[in-house]
């Protein structure tokens, strides 16, 4: 007769324990989500999203990165994501042209936007405006217009980046193109100058602004947010300009190919929920696109911010991108 000893009987029993955990964990939905590197990177929105979904969900949140727009195109009907996050009016045209998108389904009518929105396909969680941000110790009297940022010396050193391989950068280049039209490459030619260099992304440019090597960067009204908020830090300022600045949303969607419809529905409500809106105010260092004012946190309610909103939707974006963007190639060569 084999007799069981505590120890085996306390190891059994344990075992039994975690297979019961794993088998719970395999029988959970699981939720794709496609976002930038950025998003699920552990300074990013995408940690604390995941914490709060899957508390509300009894799932599995999995961020899947990388480039958004150029993988979904290569997938095609193949892929995996339930939910694309991330996405923006300058590249959306192309996005539904794919099919690849299905309506969100959710009331839009008391969205907190500076624009009417009514698109049913992509649903704002957050925007901003692009901007130049400056140091107050560094630049004691900023440019008070874009024509006088064109106008200042040329020893007035600025980071930007390439519209080419940046959504920040294509923002500018659809901002210079909205405020002077027809003479958009004599503003590129004015500023170029000033330009200390153009990089591939915004963080390359951001931290040659925070390291002192330049004087302003190219980046958006939110930024001294952060710098008040995380650092205690009230020097950094956005200049705002009476000409207006581009208006830049960040879009979440589902795809037609989901085969969890009604937990990519789930994540959409999500979104929009005051939860999440007041979380991704500091989640993304944006203005939560579904919250009044008076509910952001409190360093985002001493951002000035502009009075003019510039903003092409996606049919104008789509159509004047190439232009915009050739003249910046052309005023930056000159």
């Amino acid at each position: 007769m084999n007799a069981t000893t505590p120890l085996a009987a306390a190891t059994t029993l344990a075992l039994s324990a975690l297979g019961t955990v794993a088998a719970a964990q395999e029988d959970r939905p699981v939720l794709t989500v496609y976002a930038g590197d950025y998003v699920a990177s552990e300074w990013g929105p995408g940690p604390r999203i995941e914490e709060m979904f899957e508390a509300r969900c009894d799932c599995d949140l999995q961020f899947s990165t990388g480039d958004l727009l150029p993988r979904l195109m290569l997938e095609g009907e193949r892929t995996d994501a339930d939910i694309v996050f991330g996405l923006n009016t300058d590249v959306t045209r192309k996005a539904r042209d794919s099919g690849l998108f299905a309506p969100h389904g959710q009331d839009t009518s008391d969205l907190t936007l500076p624009v009417d929105w009514t698109d049913d396909t992509f649903l704002p969680y957050n925007y901003g405006h692009t901007a130049f941000v400056y140091d107050t110790d560094r630049v004691t009297e900023p440019p008070e217009s874009f024509d006088a940022l064109l106008e200042a010396p040329d020893d007035l050193s600025i980071v930007i980046q390439d519209p080419r391989t940046s959504i920040s950068g294509l923002a500018m280049a659809l901002w210079v193109d909205a405020v002077y039209g027809d003479e958009a490459q004599a503003a590129w030619e004015a500023l170029a100058p000033k330009i200390l260099t153009v990089t591939k992304g915004w963080s390359e440019s951001y931290g040659l602004f925070t390291d002192g090597e330049a004087d302003m960067v190219l980046s958006y009204t939110t930024s001294p947010a952060y710098h008040l908020i995380a650092e205690d830090d009230d020097t950094v300022k956005a200049a705002i300009f009476p000409e207006g600045h581009y208006f830049m949303v960040e879009l979440v969607a589902r795809t037609s190919t989901t085969d969890v419809p009604e937990l990519a529905d789930e994540f959409l409500s999500f979104v929009l929920s005051e939860d999440f809106q007041s979380m991704i105010a500091t989640g993304n260092w944006s203005i939560p696109a579904k919250l009044p004012r008076e509910k952001w946190p409190e360093g985002f309610q001493a951002l000035e911010l502009p009075d003019e909103v510039l903003f092409y939707d996606e049919d104008e974006a789509a159509a004047r991108r190439e232009e915009a963007i050739e003249a910046w190639r052309r005023g930056l060569s000159q």
